[in-house]
């Protein structure tokens, strides 16, 4: 809409103005003459009005027709005048100094500030377009014993499917045969695979593990989970507040008091002088005077100027709305997994009896897990790799049923597994070891044991590590006199204990993601501007309710899509700056549009002649002068905000 109208302008624009009287008086600079010269500016002069001026003309009269005239109506009304006055100079119908290159430069600048704009605003549809690829585009049906290969879309209700080890879910559906570990983080927020029995549901687009499943279809297309998230996150963006910017309010009164000062002007020099050409010309002037370039300028250039400042420091904005209300945020809320965690295991706590080291039993375990793909195996042995361990060989791997595995390590025998392998061997944990699990499974932590024989050498506690900035990030919102409050899908004993560890007071869990706009609803419903951080397609409705949505740049696509701002260094120490970027940003725009105010403030009382009493009348081309020094200002003053610190 305004791209390709902007470029051809521009071309057109720079002979008009290279061409004009004013410029050779203002710097002598004096352009040979040619045939035609005298048709050039009004020949180009029509092509940029009717071309590029035309979205703001069918813009002024959707405006009109709607009864609320703004920067549209404000545009078109100054164009118009200008050009048609300078139309009928051109033509010998009227006396005076033409407008057209004021004309072709207030059509160009303005195309530019609403090309700008549109940059900065993001398209709320991508996030759909995300959620729907979550889901696979095949899916293998069970008939009469033979699997066949069909699209999604032809699934049924009762229909049987087979879910291979690493295949999505086509489906929601009940589990009919078959055990596995199913990753649902990107729907549900619970950052451990959840291990799927008989009778167990599964969730459209989810993941799993290593063992083959096979399901019943109980919910297809609109009927599931994956839909139903579709539909609150197009919801929320649909109902997102559409607040008019601050230029266009300004424009909105501009627009009357602009053809009031005008009609007084006719009025009072029509009674002094008669309807003639001065009158006609000091009428034009006082509309010309009042071409918002510098109000068209205001907003745009502050908006492309802290855009192109926050992605510098790994701050993406995706919506300008967003930016402007970080300024007025009263609660962050944080999703858990993924956001202030890291969204994966990793060792958290450790624990040996007397007989062996932390080292020495940490290598053990990494050596037995080592090629194992499990997730919990991954955890282990990545903490023995980031700790520098030297790992030993392990031989004659064995898994044990679902209860560990085992391996020989040095002549030893040892065994790695959960509560269920000492329940098998009729293990017994000492006391004060015994008393520290109990601690770790209240806190929702994972653990698993290292076994020599009867005795058990180690325990290790699991759990989603949490991200070394987290801390300060909270520490720097509070300071700044912020809530802060956390939702997730977890458990309450693994959200209490990430709580607890950062200083959380309020704390919302095991939230299902069609909740989790709600409470975003509620806090709104208190009078706070809320702010929301995630990075998971359960966040996606949070996300889009929210007055600012927050994502963090390694989660999914959908939560990219559906917040305003991308964290894309993932450092949630970025959402204070954020803050300051946006309280900086709002005042360089109050600033701006109090100089463009200001200035129409003086030179359209100035352009009426309200001084003709006292011999001073302002000239046609000063005006035009002053309207360009106006825009420079602005500007300048914009360009001051690429200084901010936000380190």
């Amino acid at each position: 809409m305004f791209k390709r109208p902007f470029w051809i302008s521009l071309i057109l624009t720079l002979p008009v103005v290279l061409t004009a009287p004013m410029l050779s008086m203002a710097v002598g600079l004096q352009i040979p003459s040619f045939p035609g010269a005298t048709w050039l500016a009004p020949v180009l002069g029509s092509i940029i009005f009717w071309y590029g001026g035309w979205v703001f003309l069918s813009g002024a009269f959707s405006e009109v027709r709607a009864k609320k005239p703004g920067m549209m109506t404000l545009v078109s009304l100054a164009i118009s005048t200008a050009y048609f006055y300078s139309l009928a100079v051109t033509l010998h119908l009227v006396q005076g100094m033409d407008f057209y290159w004021e004309m072709a430069t207030l059509v160009t600048i303005m195309l530019l500030g609403h090309w700008m704009e549109m940059r900065a605003i993001g398209s709320a549809q991508s996030a759909l377009q995300e959620l729907a690829k979550l889901l696979p585009d095949m899916a293998e049906r069970i008939v009469d014993g033979e699997i066949e290969r069909v699209p999604v879309s032809q699934l049924r209700e009762g229909d049987l499917v087979l879910v291979r080890p690493g295949g999505q879910v086509p489906a929601d559906a009940r589990v009919i045969e078959g055990e596995s570990q199913v990753n649902e983080s990107m729907v549900t927020g619970e950052s451990r695979p959840i291990h799927k029995h008989p009778d167990d549901m599964v969730i459209a687009g989810t993941v799993n593990g290593s063992g083959s499943l096979r399901l019943q279809v109980a919910h297809t297309g609109d009927k599931t989970m994956l839909a139903g998230i579709m539909r609150l996150v197009e919801e929320a963006q649909q109902s997102r507040s559409q607040a008019q910017a601050l230029a266009d309010r300004a424009a909105y009164w501009l627009t009357f008091i602009a053809a009031g000062v005008a009609f007084v002007t006719l009025i009072a020099w029509t009674i002094v002088q008669g309807f003639n050409d001065a009158t006609l010309e000091r009428v034009v002037t006082t509309l010309v005077v009042a071409c918002p370039h510098a109000l068209g300028l205001a907003i745009p250039l502050v908006i492309a100027i802290s855009t192109a400042l926050s992605a510098r420091h790994g701050i993406l904005v995706r919506d300008r709305l967003a930016l402007e209300q970080a300024r007025l945020l009263d609660v962050v809320v944080f999703d858990k997994t993924g956001t202030l965690t890291k969204g994966e295991q990793g060792l958290v706590a450790l624990r040996t009896t007397s007989s062996s080291s932390e080292e020495k039993a940490l290598a053990l375990v990494a050596a037995i897990e080592h090629d194992s793909e499990h997730i919990i195996a991954r955890a282990l042995v990545r903490s023995a790799q980031e700790k520098h361990l030297s790992i030993p060989t392990a031989t004659d791997f064995q898994a044990l049923a679902g209860k560990g595995v085992q391996a020989q390590i040095e002549g030893r025998i040892l065994k790695v597994g959960g509560p269920g392998l000492l329940e098998q061997d009729e293990i017994q944990l000492p006391a004060d070891l015994s008393q520290e699990v109990k601690q770790w499974g209240r806190r929702g932590q994972t653990v698993v044991y290292l076994v020599e024989q009867q005795n058990v050498l180690a325990a290790f506690a699991l759990a989603d590590v949490i991200r070394p900035e987290s801390r300060e990030a909270l520490a720097s919102l509070k300071q700044q006199g912020i809530r802060v409050a956390m939702l997730t899908g977890d458990s309450h004993e693994v959200a209490n204990w990430v709580a607890a560890e950062l200083g959380i007071e309020e704390v919302f869990a095991q939230v299902l993601p069609e909740y989790k706009s709600e409470k975003i609803i509620a806090l709104q419903q208190t009078g706070a501007k809320v702010a929301m951080v995630g990075d998971g397609v359960n966040d996606a409705p949070a996300l889009a309710q929210a007055d600012v949505g927050i994502a963090i740049g390694a989660g999914t696509d959908v939560a990219r899509a559906s917040a305003g701002i991308v964290l894309v260094k993932n450092d949630p120490r970025d959402i204070a700056r954020i803050i300051t970027l946006s309280k900086a940003s709002y005042r360089k725009m109050i600033q701006n549009l109090a100089w463009a105010v200001g200035y129409n403030a003086i030179a359209l009382p100035l352009a009426a002649g309200v001084l003709a009493p006292i011999g001073f009348v302002l000239p046609a081309a000063f005006g035009a002068v002053l309207m360009s020094l106006s825009t420079i200002i602005v500007a300048l003053n914009a360009q001051t905000l690429r200084q901010l610190r936000l380190a």
